[in-house]
């Protein structure tokens, strides 16, 4: 026996422990993977040598391992929090002109005050990927555009009835602010160029039923625009309808007048605004006795938006929502993985840099190409089983002590030498 086992044999115990303990101190770090102390025996011999296997002369540190296995995920309520479900890394540069990748699996974010999606460590790593609208090539740092978004105008709009076949036809020129001069009315809000709201109210009144054959009953439609008849009128003229529809005996539309189930409403010019028409289609718009209904309504326009918030979806997509109901790509985050993630090289703050013996980054959007998926509003735990390191920690330290022992009992023994001579 010589000191050489009993000291090599500290060193590597030394090594467990420190391994250990750096999992243990990691216990609840998000997006951290445990480690894992690879230890090799070591002989002095030549390959060549003949005879017994030679007496071993101690064990040398082969490898401290990460061991990238999934942590569990936990729900936060952080929109910007975001977790790897399955293999892969975020891609994170450490300016914007995306120099320096780094690589992580910690996924807390934030927003800097340009709008960056940085990570949390002292001088904020640059989450990358694709930019809005773009579908592919080298990603880049994310920035979220917070910029309102500007007006739609009214272009098209749909209104689909049931109208009372019960009620009686009105003959009495249309007047909309007399009710007995029509059956029914609704409402539709419309936007002109700069998103200002215009109300439409639309008239319906039964006209006219011709005894056939065939049979058919007339509708005529009126409308006004923000309180306004529409087309304008000069009494003594009486205001015309924008369309009659007519309908069979089984209350399907047959004629309409114009020619089409599209009805035009004017709308005048406003402060900075041109004039403009809403087309409205009346498709699918019947007769029955029942009472009046609006069955479904629709309009193509909407006024500036401003961003509300934001959702990061599986596939790495971020949608921004708007006040005005729309939606809008704001980037895409892409992940990256490797062909051998333990030879990346970890550099602190939950990051690793790339190396040779890693391979090249292959990135790709998430659930694509065998990367795993993302989870919004969650994070992804630590790995590390803290019994087992508990465990592990006990062992490590009885290891230890037995090749202080082996160092003592070697002391031992060359002091009965000396005191032999």
């Amino acid at each position: 026996m010589g000191f050489q086992q009993g000291l090599s044999g500290l060193n590597a115990a030394s090594k467990n422990l420190d391994v250990t303990g750096n999992n243990i101190a990691n216990a609840s770090t998000v997006g951290f993977k445990e480690a894992q102390a690879q230890f090799a025996d070591m002989y002095a011999n030549s390959m060549n040598r003949s005879g017994n296997t030679p007496v071993g002369i101690g064990v040398s540190t082969a490898n401290v391992a990460q061991q990238f296995v999934q942590g569990n995920i936990t729900p936060t309520n952080n929109p910007l929090d975001i977790a790897i479900n399955g293999d892969g890394f975020f891609r994170m540069v450490s300016g914007t002109n995306n120099q320096t990748p780094m690589y992580g699996r910690n996924g807390q974010f934030q927003l800097d005050k340009n709008g960056f999606i940085i990570n949390p460590s002292e001088n904020g790593a640059f989450l990358t990927g694709l930019a809005a609208g773009v579908t592919g090539g080298d990603p880049v740092p994310i920035q979220i555009n917070t910029a309102s978004i500007p007006a739609v105008q009214t272009t098209a709009a749909t209104d689909v009835l049931n109208l009372d076949s019960r009620d009686a036809v009105i003959a009495t020129p249309f007047d909309f602010t007399d009710s007995t001069t029509y059956s029914d009315t609704t409402g539709m809000t419309v936007f002109d160029s700069l998103g200002n709201s215009h109300n439409i109210q639309t008239y319906y009144r039964k006209s006219a039923i011709a005894v056939g054959p065939p049979p058919t009953t007339s509708w005529q439609v009126y409308a006004t625009v923000d309180g306004q008849p529409s087309p304008p009128f000069v009494a003594p003229a009486t205001q015309a309808p924008i369309g009659t529809m007519t309908f069979d005996a089984n209350g399907i539309s047959t004629v309409v007048a114009p020619a089409t189930d599209t009805f035009s409403i004017a709308i005048p010019a406003g402060a900075g605004t041109n004039a403009f028409t809403v087309p409205v289609d009346y498709t699918g718009t019947i007769q029955s006795g029942a009472t009046f209904a609006e069955l479904s309504r629709t309009q193509n326009g909407k006024s500036p938006g401003t961003l509300t918030g934001f959702e990061i979806g599986q596939d790495g997509a971020i949608t921004g929502s708007y006040s005005n109901g729309l939606t809008r790509n704001l980037g895409t985050v892409v992940i990256a993985n490797f062909a051998n993630p333990n030879g990346l090289t970890p550099i602190g703050n939950n990051l690793y840099a790339p190396s040779a013996a890693a391979g090249e980054a292959l990135i790709g959007k998430p659930t694509s190409g065998g990367l795993g998926s993302l989870q919004a509003r969650a994070t992804e735990d630590s790995n590390v089983d803290l019994t087992a390191e508990l465990v592990n920690l006990i062992v490590a330290q009885r290891v230890y002590q037995a090749n202080a022992q082996t160092i003592k009992a070697q002391d031992t023994i060359l002091q009965t030498v000396v005191n032999g001579l």
